[in-house]
């Protein structure tokens, strides 16, 4: 598919973002905006601080809404005032080891917000496209070498990745049993671990290894043997604004999407680091240093065969070029250069 098409395509169009004060969520909007989008976000206060949302520029471009996924009536309020044809559902509890600490909130989050946003696209017959966000670890994880595919079996272990395998499921319940009449396409993309400018939440590698490196102390790696498939964000925001149109213009391309980079960059931990402290340059190392923390997967990846016979859609970047990226947007923000030109300049990149 045509990038440049896709985001031609948005020019005008009403979009519901959820999460949209998230890193994925700010990306998300940013790309909107530059397309021409009218877009709502509705989603809790930014997660972090710093947070990416309040240095993307998107003040008075946007309509932000603050407010709970869970939180049903303020929910469909914000929906039908925006009015909007598409809804692209990112909200979500996201970190594992949150999960483990507060597994009600993981739940109520991920699987009851899923359900709030699929009740309003019943709800509102204005709504005609709905994509949910979930991940690679809703499919059980054997430790196996291929690549997952989205036939395989969903049952996430940790709290997190089993409230996402229900969000699957709550999906496709509501697809089958309130939009079998073709009034509203509904899909969900399975996205592996994305990196990328601005993303300070805690518990991920990439932003411990941007800490660290901005106070010039080694990075501590807690399992530097795991292998997970590593994309730029903008890949699989990309790939979800490409199903979200579709699905709209011809609703036989609803369905369910893996969304990762290719098998080169499935790459472990250690290799990551490795090329991050490469790219950084400054004398940067890191030391192996497990914390004992609770289960993790340790070998995970995707097969997005699907995704690219349906759209002829393939990653543009590998994982050394999404480091590259990573690391010229922190630099600009340390050096406090202007980071929305940068995010504006890998957009462009993406889309031309």
């Amino acid at each position: 598919m045509n990038l440049k098409e896709v985001f031609e395509f948005y020019r005008g169009k009403k979009v519901f973002v959820t999460g949209h004060t998230g890193f994925k969520g700010t990306w998300l909007c940013r790309i909107l905006v530059n397309a021409g989008a009218q877009v709502t976000g509705y989603s809790l206060t930014p997660p972090t601080d710093p947070a990416l949302f309040q240095m993307a520029g998107l003040e008075g471009k946007i309509h932000s809404d603050i407010g709970d996924i869970r939180d049903l009536p303020h929910l469909r309020c914000a929906v039908e005032a925006s009015q909007a044809e598409i809804i692209l559902h990112l909200a979500a509890q996201p970190i594992v080891r949150d999960s483990y600490k507060d597994p009600v909130y993981t739940y109520e989050t991920n699987v009851m917000g899923t359900v709030n946003i699929l009740e309003c696209a019943r709800i509102f017959p204005f709504v005609k496209s709905l994509l949910n966000v979930t991940t690679d670890k809703v499919y059980e994880n054997m430790e196996w070498e291929y690549g997952y595919r989205e036939t395989d079996r969903l049952d996430g272990y940790d709290p997190y990745s089993n409230s996402k395998s229900c969000s699957e499921l709550v999906t496709h319940s509501y697809k089958k049993s309130f939009f079998a009449d073709g009034r509203c396409a509904i899909s969900t993309c399975r996205a592996g671990n994305v990196i990328g400018g601005g993303d300070f939440a805690n518990d991920r590698i990439v932003p411990d290894s941007v800490r660290a490196a901005m106070k010039g102390q080694p990075i501590v790696v807690r399992n530097p043997h795991s292998t997970r498939p590593y994309q730029h964000v903008l890949e699989p925001l990309t790939a979800y604004l490409m199903v979200a149109k579709a699905q709209y213009e011809d609703i036989a391309f609803s369905g369910y999407y893996n969304v990762g980079p290719d098998d080169k960059d499935c790459v472990t931990t250690g290799r990551l680091v490795d090329m991050f402290c490469e790219s950084w340059g400054n004398g940067l190392s890191w030391i192996n240093q497990s914390d004992g923390g609770p289960h993790e997967a340790n070998f995970l990846k995707l097969d997005c065969s699907k995704l690219k016979s349906t759209f002829g859609w393939h990653p543009r970047w590998g994982v050394k070029e999404a480091i590259d990226m990573t690391v010229e947007w922190c630099k600009a923000y340390e050096a406090g250069d202007s980071v929305t030109a940068v995010m504006d300049r890998q957009i462009a990149e993406m889309f031309r």
